[in-house]
């Protein structure tokens, strides 16, 4: 008998989550999770050999908390997904848009969702995922709620389609990374490649600039950067980024030998094949946050 693999997600089924985990490793067991904390718990523990998890939409901005565990989880990043979003309306059988009053989905949902529930007068309830808010509607089995939800979550819920295509951007899509316990390095020289990192800076005037310049002087493209308090401190000294290329590369390994100078820590967090969703997405600005 053959073990199937296995791949934790934070959510219920139905979620996001589960759909980007079954198009990606689609002979692997999905394993869900109630929290984020759990999913790197079941990974690290050996019950699961990956984890997908959430990192950055193109609408609501970085996925909150991921960056702040990412670090301290002893986990690597091997490979990056992106799934374009699509949300429903959802309601049980013999409800309709006239029966319908309130709407429960997870916050990041409803707020890009605004559109539909303006223009249908509902009221948002906070729910703690979106295909949960699915399997609630349809326990309480109430014509007058309804739920904002993946596709999956109305097949696996029983539940009917009011309104599709209910998010208020085409272009609404969601960054995933695969955590694995050990890493697996990309080969250099082999199509395009990410560099995920964190460091912290030295307490020194225009350390971060300073820091930054190596990239800039070798000409290595950054794509992220974000900053986030590091314990008790109320000073942004840690850094997340990601950069085209590969540290094998010249210019990619200059700009990192340059910033030893102004940090304190370096951790690679993953060296992995770039998406070829990056080639047919639009630009975007580098976008920097602070926690």
């Amino acid at each position: 008998m053959t073990t199937r693999h296995r791949i934790a997600y934070q959510g219920e089924p139905g979620s996001n989550s589960h759909i980007i985990c079954n198009e990606a490793y689609p002979d692997w067991e999905a394993v869900a999770c109630a929290s984020f904390e759990d999913v790197f718990a079941t990974v690290s523990g050996g019950s699961a050999e990956l984890a997908m998890i959430p990192i950055d939409n193109s609408i609501a901005g970085r996925v909150a908390d991921i960056h702040h565990f990412l670090p301290t989880s002893n986990l690597h990043i091997i490979a990056e997904h992106f799934l374009p979003i699509q949300f429903q309306l959802l309601g049980i059988p013999g409800s309709s848009l006239d029966t319908i009053t309130t709407v429960h989905s997870h916050v990041h949902a409803l707020g890009q969702c605004r559109k539909i529930i303006r223009r249908l007068g509902l009221t948002p309830v906070i729910s703690g995922d979106t295909a949960g808010s699915a399997r609630e509607i349809a326990e309480a089995a109430d014509s007058t709620i309804a739920s904002l939800a993946p596709p999956l979550a109305a097949e696996i819920y029983g539940l009917v389609v009011l309104a599709e295509d209910a998010e208020d951007e085409d272009h609404n899509t969601t960054r995933f990374v695969v955590l694995s316990k050990e890493p697996q390095q990309a080969a250099a020289g082999n199509g395009p490649t990410v560099t995920t990192f964190i460091f912290n800076v030295r307490n020194l005037p225009a350390a971060l600039y300073k820091a930054l310049g190596g990239f800039a002087t070798n000409g290595v493209n950054m794509t992220k950067l974000e900053s986030y308090m590091v314990g008790s401190e109320f000073i942004a000294t840690q850094f997340l980024a990601e950069v085209d290329g590969h540290p094998d590369d010249l210019a990619v390994k200059n700009a990192l030998e340059e910033l030893v100078f102004f940090t304190t820590e370096i951790k690679i967090m993953g060296v992995y094949p770039a998406s070829s969703y990056r080639a047919t997405a639009r630009p975007a600005p580098l976008r920097q946050a602070e926690r």
